[in-house]
């Protein structure tokens, strides 16, 4: 069955960089849109960035657009987001999803900026 185990979430300070990763498995990784999405505390779901199957096309939310980096490694059946300088407002649970922003996620990662 599908499954997406995301990692590599923190705590880091204003202006700090991540790399968060997302093992795929399960289905065929590189036939799959994937996406990430974010839920900071007491608000929605908020689609983040997403990447076509075969890497070639990518999108941003504005808030991110500039600062974050989404790519992926279909041979390693990996998905990552690059996120460089972190704000207040991108503290949130980060998931990845399969197909679309509301496909099926994992159990997320913790990402924390706090100064």
């Amino acid at each position: 069955q599908v499954q997406l185990v995301e990692s590599g979430g923190g705590l880091v300070q204003p202006g700090g960089s991540l790399r968060l990763s997302c093992e795929a498995s399960g289905f065929s990784f590189s036939n799959a849109a994937m996406n990430w999405v974010r839920q900071a505390p007491g608000k929605g779901l908020e689609w983040v960035a997403g990447i076509t199957g075969d890497g070639g096309s990518v999108k941003y939310a504005d808030s991110v657009r500039g600062r974050f980096i989404i790519y992926r490694d279909n041979g390693e059946k990996t998905l990552y987001l690059r996120m460089h300088n972190l704000k207040f407002e991108d503290t949130a649970v980060y998931y990845c999803s399969k197909d679309t922003a509301r496909g099926q996620r994992g159990q997320g990662t913790q990402v924390t900026v706090s100064s």
